[in-house]
């Protein structure tokens, strides 16, 4: 699906690193992939870790390129746009990753009829675990949505929403792994409590997150049933459920998401 295609990052941070890795992972050829980054010292670590060629020019890499993924902060967006709006045909999809920035506004920064699909991934992505979702822009083809999740199917799992759900997504997924995080950390916290080293508890708080996780997607079986499969009456599980949920637990997490997607409605309207 990729092969003979050039793909083009303008910005070479963390999740274009993830995302380069995931794509040589899936058999890219590095030959094909190109970062152009202002800072001298990011270029030479990723031409030198994966082979990659790094340029400072937005416009040439634009120029090279048959899929464009735009990987800077939100911030930085105009003046990105300023410089390459003329050298971004219909002729090239262009994926942003830029939290909050609505399709319209990357088409209207752009050549008119600009095919873009935008993308919200996750960190997890940094060791090919992430999830992401993705939307298409007006002008994006049903090739061009297939040809994005591909890429990033290749670092986690990708579903496709209306771009109406992506804060949503993003209080969701997005921002999940920082309450998951804070989870593991409690966790842990926990276990050093109970007189367990801080070492023996964050690794089996961690392994405890990471397979529960994976039994819970292997199984298909809805978050309740194993839980009860678990919880025996009278038994330890259940007491501990008891002391979460007087605590307000599931509300908690509820109320995160919901205050995560509202901030990320705001961020989008400035």
């Amino acid at each position: 699906m990729l092969k003979d295609k050039k793909t083009g990052f303008i910005g070479g941070g963390n999740m274009a690193e993830a995302i380069i890795k995931g794509l040589l992972a899936g058999g890219v050829a590095a030959a094909d992939l190109t970062v152009a980054e202002p800072f001298p010292q990011r270029r030479d670590y990723l031409a030198e870790r994966y082979g990659i060629t790094t340029i400072a020019d937005n416009v040439e890499l634009c120029q090279a390129s048959d899929t464009i993924i735009i990987a800077v902060k939100p911030q930085v967006s105009n003046a990105v746009f300023s410089t390459i709006e003329n050298v971004v045909g219909v002729n090239k999809l262009v994926i942003s990753i830029m939290a909050g920035v609505r399709t319209a506004a990357v088409e209207g920064a752009l050549t008119q009829g600009a095919r873009v699909v935008r993308v919200m991934p996750n960190t997890p992505a940094l060791v090919l675990e992430g999830a992401s979702a993705l939307c298409r822009g007006a002008n994006a083809s049903d090739d061009d949505v297939v040809l994005t999740r591909h890429i990033f199917e290749l670092i986690g799992t990708a579903c496709v929403v209306d771009e109406k759900y992506m804060d949503a997504v993003t209080g969701l997924s997005g921002s999940g792994p920082a309450y998951v995080l804070t989870f593991i950390e409690a966790l842990a916290d926990a276990g050093v409590k109970q007189g367990l080293t801080r070492d023996t508890a964050t690794a089996l708080a961690a392994q405890t997150v990471l397979g529960s996780a994976k039994l819970l997607l292997e199984t298909r079986e809805h978050p309740a049933v194993l839980r009860g499969n678990v919880t025996s009456p009278g038994g330890t599980t259940i007491a501990g459920m008891y002391a979460l949920e007087k605590e307000g637990f599931r509300g908690a997490v509820m109320d995160a998401v919901e205050a995560a997607t509202a901030r990320s409605i705001e961020l989008g309207a400035k």
